[in-house]
């Protein structure tokens, strides 16, 4: 559909409501569709960010059960948030929930306001999600572009340019808000994000199952498989770590990292990246040396782990070693706090990915301490 297509009212209102009948019958069954309660739409909007709709349904469904509301939400320790939370990464949106919720709270709100410039106002939101939350929650005319919508209206309009370009992101712009349904803006924006999760897919699209497909440009001229026009990747940064497993008893050393830190008041066993010319075994007797004062003689090797954080990937080499019982406090210089947690008590404490891991290692490694 080209934007000529502003001038054919019929030709957009029998594209809202093919949409519409589409989305109708073939809608997933997620969960804060039953309701459309702001606070779980809120929820669910945030969740849904940089994450796969599966992983967002398991997430959301433990989330609700834990923190049914948002006043719940408001009154939880961070540490409990953060742990809900645990492997959904990008912990910063948790601890923006967080504080909304807690600024909503004092300030007399009991749900999720229904004002645009209110929801700006409050961490975490930016104008997509506003918009998200109003149209969904809401049935407010706000038109939505995430990923998926980009990608159907790059089709729709067959347009030959990378979709990050000012001039495709204005073209993008325009069709959503000249499309928009404003009568169903609930059901318009759901079903266009639906359309381009399930059908009108990056690979493999399934063009005879569109129920826009009369008005896709790229079908009619044979260039589905071209659009978007793709733009380069950027190429993963690799990183080399190390850490150590300390051990005093059945007692495994943790410490919770500054509040400011990439990952900040998650926990973590001491270390960091390897220097050059550095074996992971002198990076991790270096690191704990800093970060704790502990020196350490030679470590046994436990595990490699490797995990994925947005453009890097990054490569953690963990050791083991045991204190002993007469051992020092240790000298906090990279952390705010420190704890000894049995193995069955690492559980309760939220770890970024690649430790998450080791304490999984543990306790495969460790059952007769468990």
């Amino acid at each position: 559909m080209n934007m000529a297509d502003k001038e054919n009212p019929a030709e957009i209102h029998e594209l809202q409501r093919r949409l519409h009948d589409w989305f109708t019958a073939h809608q997933r069954p997620l969960p804060w569709r039953q309701t459309y309660d702001p606070y779980q739409v809120w929820i669910a909007e945030i969740m849904g960010q940089q994450t796969q709709m599966d992983r967002v349904v398991q997430y959301f469904l433990r989330w609700l059960a834990r923190f049914p509301d948002l006043a719940a939400v408001a009154a939880a320790p961070e540490q409990a948030i953060l742990k809900a939370w645990e492997g959904l990464g990008y912990y910063s949106r948790a601890r923006n929930l967080h504080r909304a919720a807690q600024q909503l709270i004092a300030s007399g709100e009991s749900g999720i306001p229904a004002d645009r410039q209110r929801l700006l106002a409050l961490p975490g939101i930016g104008p997509y999600t506003a918009a998200a939350i109003l149209s969904t929650a809401f049935n407010q005319p706000h038109p939505l572009l995430d990923a998926n919508v980009e990608r159907l209206f790059a089709r729709l309009a067959d347009i030959g340019r990378p979709l990050k370009q000012s001039a495709t992101q204005k073209q993008l712009a325009a069709m959503a808000e000249t499309l928009l349904d404003r009568d169903h803006p609930r059901i318009h924006n759901q079903a266009l994000m639906e359309l381009g999760a399930l059908v009108c897919t990056p690979r493999n699209p399934d063009c005879p199952a569109c129920p826009i497909q009369p008005f896709c440009q790229a079908h009619r001229v044979d260039t589905v498989e071209f659009r978007p026009v793709p733009t380069g990747k950027q190429k993963k940064i690799d990183i080399a770590m190390a850490c150590g497993i300390l051990r005093k008893g059945d007692a495994f050393y943790i410490q919770q990292r500054l509040p400011d830190d990439i990952w900040g008041n998650l926990w973590e066993f001491p270390g960091g990246r390897l220097e050059a010319k550095e074996s992971p075994e002198q990076a991790a007797r270096r690191e704990i040396r800093e970060e704790t004062g502990w020196v350490l003689g030679e470590l046994t090797a436990f595990t490699t782990v490797i995990h994925h954080y947005t453009r890097y990937r990054v490569t953690l080499h963990a050791f083991l070693a045991r204190l002993p019982p007469t051992a020092p406090e240790p000298v906090l210089t990279a952390a705010s706090h420190f704890a000894w947690a049995s193995l069955e008590r690492l559980g309760d404490y939220p770890f970024p990915a690649g430790h998450r891991q080791l304490v999984a290692a543990l306790c495969a490694h460790f059952p007769e301490i468990r």
